[in-house]
């Protein structure tokens, strides 16, 4: 039975390489949901979004909503986690961040800044970092103190909010009441710098919306500094290293 299963599995995948457009994806997405029920009869608690075929043959991306990216077979029986590497000459290159790159390009070139808190830089803007955050990360905390300096040097700061501990959460609860203050940038600021604000969150904060967003882009951690090339930096710059990556003189 189950070598009858991955005979119709195979004849299922070569059919759909010779189909239509239109009818590969409608295959494509049952194929998913065949993946994802697999996962929901051992796990379902957890939300799946079914992404696509792999870089490995016969096997195929699954992320976990707040977790890992999973690596499927076919039939939705086994899977395993973590990074995927291609080996190329010279370097080990990580799958995943490699596409990651393309939507966090295509996402910043077009997302408004409306949601952000943003530090503008003192004259002409020369480069654009999207910092995804946390309140009481003390390397966040570290690279707000270097903000000033990358304003001075033309480097915009957009924030997105990014709260380790999740929604909800104490750590939640002082990040949107940063957002919905009447002043975000000074009341962030004050938050970083352990001066909190009373706790005041409005209903209609982005941080929800951010968070998603940051696991759809690949963070794991914070700061997670984002370049407009679609690059992730993951951790503490100080403005001068920054800088350097930008091409800017520090």
């Amino acid at each position: 039975m189950e070598l009858y299963s991955k005979w119709l599995v195979g004849i299922f995948l070569l059919a759909c390489s010779f189909a239509s457009p239109a009818l590969a994806e409608d295959t494509n997405d049952m194929l998913g949901a065949a993946i994802v029920s697999k996962l929901k009869s051992a796990r379902s608690e957890l939300n799946y979004r079914f992404i696509g075929p792999s870089a490995i043959p016969s096997f195929f991306e699954v992320q976990v909503e707040g977790g890992p990216m999973l690596y499927v077979t076919e039939d939705g029986s086994f899977f395993f986690d973590g990074n995927l590497y291609k080996v190329k000459v010279g370097q080990f290159v990580d799958v995943r961040n490699l596409k990651l790159d393309a939507e966090r390009k295509k996402v910043f070139a077009s997302m408004s800044t409306d949601t952000m808190t943003v530090f503008k830089a003192t004259g002409q803007t020369k480069a654009i970092v999207n910092v995804f955050t946390d309140i009481d990360c003390g390397f966040c905390r570290k690279l707000h103190k270097e903000v000033p300096k990358l304003n001075q040097l033309g480097v915009e700061v957009r924030y997105l909010a990014y709260p380790r501990a999740g929604i909800p959460s104490e750590a939640y609860n002082k990040i949107a009441t940063a957002w919905c203050s009447a002043n975000p940038q000074e009341s962030l600021t004050r938050f970083k710098n352990g001066n909190n604000d009373p706790i005041a969150v409005c209903d209609d904060n982005p941080v929800a919306e951010h968070f998603k967003l940051g696991a759809r882009l690949g963070v794991t951690g914070t700061p997670a500094i984002m370049l407009m090339d679609g690059s992730l930096l993951p951790g503490y710059k100080k403005a001068d290293e920054l800088a350097k990556i930008l091409g800017l003189d520090s």
